[in-house]
This record gives C-alpha cells, sequence and structure tokens, in this order.
C-alpha cells in the first residue's frame, strides 16, 4: 500500500523569538516492511537542514533559526510504501520459559529493551499483570496476542486523558488514556515478564482518513495520526513483532513507521529551545492519503 503523508507543526509564540533549535524525527524509515519513496522537509523561516542517525537509528534533522521569528513551521512531506510480514511461526510457538532462556543469552545486546526507562518503570502493579499473563509454560505468540487485547478490553481511549508524562503507574490506575499511555504499558508489563520490547512512533490510516481515500469499507482503526504509537516485541530468532494495543491487532500495511526507542523520549517527534516569551499555541496537522 502507497501513502503520501504531509505532517505540518506550527509553533506561534506569544511575542518573538530571537533564536530557535530544533531537531525533528520525522523521516519513516526503510525496512523489510516499509520503504520510504521521497522526503522533504521544509522550514518557515528557511534553515538549514543537517541530518544524522541517532543510537536507535532514527533519522534526525536539526536547525536553528538566528532571527527574530514570530512563528515556525515545519512540513514534511513524503511517500512510503508498506507491506505486512509475518513472523516466523517457529517463535511464536516456544513456550515463555523457552524464550526466556533465549533472551538470557542475548541480554548485553537487548539490554535496552528488557530494563526500565525514563518514562517506563516497573512497579509491584506490573510485575503482578506480566505473572498473570505470561506463565513460563504458556506459549509466546497466543500470551502476546492475549496482553495486546486485555489493554485494548481494560483501557478506554480518551483523548487529553493524560500528559506526555503521565507515569505507567497513573495510567495503569485510571484505565484511560491514549496509543502513547497503551504503549508504555505493554512495554512495561513484557519488560517486567523479561520479554524484549521497543516503542514505536509512526502514522496510522484512521478511519476518517481512510473513508477520505476510498469507498469500501475496512477495519475502523482509532489513534492520533500526527502521533500514533505501538510497541516492537523482540521474538527469538531475531524478528521484532510490531502490536497495537491501541486497536488489538498486528501492525499491517495502514501503518508507517518513523522512530523507535527505550519509551517517548528516544522517538518525540519534535523537540527544541527558543528564546523568547513562551509558546502561545502550538498545532499538528497530518493527512494520510492513500495513493
Amino acid at each position: 500500500m502507497r501513502f503520501r503523508i504531509t505532517h505540518r507543526t506550527l509553533y506561534r509564540y506569544a511575542g518573538s523569538a530571537s533564536e530557535s533549535f530544533m531537531e525533528a524525527r520525522l523521516t519513516p524509515t526503510t525496512d523489510d516492511s516499509q520503504q520510504l519513496l521521497s522526503r522533504q522537509l521544509v522550514t518557515t523561516p528557511a534553515a538549514n537542514i543537517h541530518s544524522y542517525t541517532d543510537y536507535f537509528g532514527n533519522t534526525v534533522e536539526t536547525f536553528s533559526i538566528v532571527k527574530r521569528h514570530r512563528e515556525l513551521l515545519l512540513e514534511s512531506v513524503c511517500e512510503v510504501d508498506t507491506t505486512p510480514i509475518a513472523p516466523p511461526k517457529t517463535a511464536l510457538d516456544i513456550s515463555i520459559s523457552e524464550a526466556r532462556q533465549i533472551y538470557r543469552g542475548e541480554k548485553l545486546a537487548l539490554f535496552e529493551f528488557l530494563m526500565p526507562s525514563e518514562s517506563i518503570a516497573l512497579g509491584p502493579e506490573v510485575n503482578a499483570l506480566a505473572n498473570k499473563l505470561f506463565k513460563p509454560g504458556d506459549l509466546l505468540g497466543p500470551s502476546l496476542l492475549r496482553l495486546n487485547n486485555w489493554i485494548k478490553t481494560h483501557f478506554r481511549y480518551v483523548a487529553g486523558s493524560t500528559q506526555i508524562d503521565t507515569p505507567v503507574a497513573v495510567a495503569l490506575k485510571q484505565r484511560t488514556g491514549v496509543c502513547q499511555d497503551f504503549a508504555q504499558v505493554m512495554i512495561a508489563v513484557l519488560r517486567s515478564a523479561e520479554i524484549p520490547a521497543r516503542y514505536v512512533t509512526g502514522y496510522i490510516e484512521t478511519e476518517t482518513q481512510r473513508k477520505a481515500s476510498e469507498a469500501r469499507r475496512a477495519p475502523a482503526l482509532i489513534g492520533a495520526s500526527e502521533s500514533h504509537a505501538w510497541v516492537e516485541v523482540f521474538l527469538p530468532g531475531g524478528f521484532w513483532w510490531p502490536l497495537d494495543p491501541t486497536n488489538d491487532c498486528v501492525v499491517g500495511e495502514r501503518h508507517v513507521k518513523v522512530g523507535l526507542g527505550r519509551d517517548y523520549h528516544d522517538s518525540t517527534p519534535t523537540r527544541g529551545v527558543f528564546k523568547g516569551t513562551h509558546t502561545e499555541k502550538l498545532s499538528v496537522a497530518v493527512v494520510m492519503q492513500r495513493l
């Protein structure tokens, strides 16, 4: 499936900024399940853009604006082909106990995705869930899908019910949140169960956007298209299996992957600093068009 994605981010300042320094992680990845065909980032005011690849393999674009400006606009436009890849069945049909033995043998390479991180703490409630849903004799694949379904069943998607820095324990207690919360709760449970998992940001073709592209029926997907989040689980043998707890589904061709890391902080779409008065307005708009 091919998509053209336009992502516009506007910062409007209460007064004026004398300098701005920004970095953006808005470039979709190229891997076995998707291919980036074209990409352009334009800033207003204009700036020289430099890029590098960070520790987790994300493309990071940096720029600075050193003249006074009252607003800053970033417009990212790309085209991407997506192709879902099925995981090897043998990796799903081993027991949790066997999988843990394999993970322990690769602990050094998987260390970041087995340990707590800045936004993902492992507490007693998380550990209790891990023990309940991942028993040593259970099969790995069905157990992962059971956790995916448990989050969808026990949590309500409520936009604005949490903040960027809402702890996992709070989201778990109130049972409401958005895709970021559901992904980080799922990762916390998996890491507590000694299963490597990483946080993924990207885009999702929501039902509203699908209807704008075609008239035929398809499963309704929910999420914030400007910053959807899901989870990738490391399977024995080296396959990272993407699961979307917000929609209780395996990630497919209607998802476009952009960044990954231990948690939200490692793959934030945009971040930066400026000199001047506080930001008066931040607005994000995404158009994801099926081609």
